[in-house]
């Protein structure tokens, strides 16, 4: 069987993040590359951050994709560099982010300190007067907020570059 290479993105594109399930890894933008290199599927795919549990789960899920899709041979390449960021997530993952409840992340990565407050939107209502609960959540890539005028808890997916 011999596939366009995207023809082989498409089959890895179906492949979701363990963690946040309404994304996909090229939502993510942890999807790098897919070829063909004698009879072998190779993907190469950058965790989000380089201890992040589910590139295990991924691995095998894109395994169990191309086997489906009647490719036997599949070899995943986790790359480190450059390092992953938000900027690689694409539009659409950041709305479905935002309808499953996790504030997506807004504007660029901001390299040495910060001196004024981020002003996260609330995924809810949409109110900007919301206030940190943690700097992590329930991933090391999110963090805790909590709205004050819903007084909804949710997740706000770090900006990340």
């Amino acid at each position: 069987m011999i596939a366009t290479i995207a023809e082989l993105r498409e089959i890895a594109s179906r492949v979701t993040d363990p963690e946040i399930p309404v994304l996909t890894i090229a939502d993510l933008g942890i999807l790098r590359d897919v070829e063909m290199e004698d009879g072998t599927v190779v993907v190469t795919i950058t965790p989000t951050y380089s201890g992040c549990p589910a590139m295990d789960a991924i691995t095998e899920d894109l395994g169990i994709v191309f086997k489906e899709s009647g490719y036997d041979n599949v070899r995943v390449n986790l790359v480190l560099s450059p390092a992953w960021s938000t900027d690689w997530m694409t539009e659409s993952g950041k709305t479905k982010l935002e309808a499953y409840g996790i504030a997506p992340p807004t504007g660029t990565g901001h390299r040495g300190p910060v001196t004024l407050g981020l002003a996260v939107k609330c995924p809810q209502c949409h109110s900007l007067n919301t206030k940190e609960l943690s700097r992590f959540g329930s991933t090391a890539c999110k963090s805790m907020y909590q709205c004050k005028d819903c007084l909804e808890p949710f997740d706000y997916f770090k900006v990340l570059s």
